[in-house]
């Protein structure tokens, strides 16, 4: 039962990848970036955010499916300028393309070409090959070991190649070359294969400067035939450590200055090592096997520092790492193309592209739409938010001048220095007087200001009884001025007896109310 996986990716950062099938068709993976124009919340003016895709989709596919035409292996200039794509085909036919449209610049095509197919090829950058930009140099190495360093002129759509720059020469006497490699100089290269062992040649002289020796027999006293299915160069600015993967299901590191024999080497599981690529740090490479397993080591110490999450449901025939991203690509026998993360090890997308995959290369200067136009808004809009923040900064500071000088001014106006000073005296005399006053009461005298309170209320009643004893006065005065008739002559004695009684009640009432206030002032 194929393996299946239940993660969910979380996609790519915008990234282009090109596929190459057993069918000849060359498809262009494309993750491109969703640009959102959203205004922010509080209604100011931000630049456009730039969000990567969930998953990456095919946008072109170049050329008829025909198995005679199947891509046996594929290399990438992806410069700035002028970028190119080689391919080599099963029926010997080499081809120079545009990477961008898919248009043919190039071809050749190779005698004998049915019992000796192309195991290796790679694309020389112009800048290192030293050709006009109206040509390209290309290496290919066959299986029987035939090598051919050639340049081919880019003058329509179909040009032939220039035999007077053509080097050719052997890399073997027997066995079939499966691999090869190119250092980062493009100076030095690597072949190996069933019954080859690895050797490095210089590419300026056309010579062998190093070749491997068999390992040694195990403790079980059994010898390992040689057979290379993979090889790299472990930095791209050191040719002398070389990584390779073994059908014996082994890792092997190669030190030319130390010895001819490998420095490190470690089997993985049980199935055979199809792949194999480099790290930018120098140290760190990833293999993938015939059993669809995806793995990173560190050559310092030929430590597995793990294997990525799900792998794949069939062999790995191909490995990239991104020169920006962390990222890797593969692709094999289960028909997907997969993208890693290389730090957390786990799968980030993955395109199902219907036919068996030989090779996947990066397009490395690849810029999506969206974040171009974001790019050069960007700064437009910076620039007008930087210029209004200078203006207002301006305006601040000149309204803060006005009014520090304002301040500054009122007080001189308003009062002079001299009298400023008199009043912050007077002031201050007056806060010191104050307490001094309600100090100086004692508490003797506030006792007597309570009395003195007590008896004027007391008094007021007495105030307001006075004025009866006028009236009853009145009263009698102005009966003694009326004219008295002989019936009020007879009552005469009568009414005197009853003011009498009268008068002497009020006494009595007074003297007893003296009595009672008597107490009250000792108390």
């Amino acid at each position: 039962m194929p393996r299946t996986t239940t993660v969910e990716l979380p996609g790519c950062p915008p990234i282009r990848a090109l596929t190459f099938d057993i069918l000849g068709l060359i498809k262009v993976i494309e993750s491109s970036s969703a640009v959102t124009e959203e205004a922010a919340a509080d209604g100011s003016n931000k630049p456009k955010v730039v969000t990567p895709a969930n998953t990456p989709k095919i946008v072109e596919k170049w050329g008829e499916p025909d198995a005679s035409r199947c891509i046996l292996n594929a290399s990438i200039n992806d410069s700035k300028s002028d970028p190119l794509l080689a391919v080599a085909r099963k029926n010997g036919q080499i081809e120079v393309l545009n990477p961008l449209n898919g248009e043919i610049c190039a071809s050749e095509t190779l005698e004998d070409n049915i019992n000796n197919p192309i195991s290796g090829l790679h694309l020389f950058r112009k800048e290192n090959s030293g050709l006009s930009s109206r040509s390209c140099s290309l290496l290919t190495c066959t299986e029987k070991g035939n090598v051919v360093l050639r340049s081919l002129e880019i003058g329509g759509p179909v040009a032939g190649s220039n035999d007077d720059s053509r080097k050719a020469w052997n890399v073997c006497s027997a066995g079939n070359i499966f691999c090869s490699a190119v250092d980062g100089t493009e100076k030095y290269a690597v072949f190996g294969g069933k019954g080859v062992e690895i050797n490095v040649w210089d590419l300026e002289s056309c010579s062998k400067i190093w070749n491997a020796k068999s390992p040694k027999k195990d403790s079980l006293d059994i010898f390992t035939p040689t057979w290379f299915t993979a090889a790299t160069f472990l930095s791209k600015d050191d040719h002398r450590k070389i990584v390779t993967g073994t059908n014996s299901h082994q890792v092997r590191l190669y030190d030319i200055s130390a010895q001819r024999r490998p420095v490190i080497s470690f089997a993985f599981r049980a199935t055979a090592i199809k792949s194999v690529t480099e790290d930018l740090d120098g140290h760190t490479i990833y293999f993938g096997t015939g059993g669809g397993d995806l793995a990173s080591v560190d050559m310092r110490t030929g430590k597995v520092l793990g294997s990525f999450i799900g792998g794949s449901s069939g062999s790995i025939r191909s490995i990239v790492r991104h020169p920006e991203f962390p990222i890797i690509a593969s692709c094999g026998l289960d028909r997907c193309l997969r993208f890693w993360d290389i730090k957390t090890r786990q799968p980030l997308a993955a395109v199902f592209l219907k036919q068996i995959l030989t090779k996947v290369v990066f397009d490395s200067n690849f810029c999506d739409k969206g974040t171009i136009t974001a790019a050069t808004d960007q700064p437009e809009k910076e620039q007008e938010n930087k210029e209004e923040d200078e203006d207002l900064s301006v305006r601040r500071k000149r309204s803060s001048r006005e009014n520090d000088q304002e301040k500054q001014l009122k007080p001189k106006q308003k009062k002079p220095v001299q009298q400023e000073v008199d009043d912050n005296d007077d002031g201050e005399q007056e806060k010191q007087l104050k307490p001094k006053k309600k100090k100086n009461k004692n508490v003797q005298q506030e006792v007597e200001d309570d009395l003195d309170d007590e008896q004027e209320k007391q008094l007021k009643p007495k105030k307001k009884q006075q004025p009866l004893q006028q009236e009853v006065d009145g009263d009698d005065d102005n009966e003694q001025e009326k004219p008295m008739s002989e019936d009020e002559d007879a009552l005469l004695p009568l009414k005197r007896k009853k003011a009498s009684e009268k008068s002497e009640q009020k006494q009595k009432l007074k003297a007893k109310k003296k009595k009672k206030r008597v107490p009250q002032e000792d108390d």
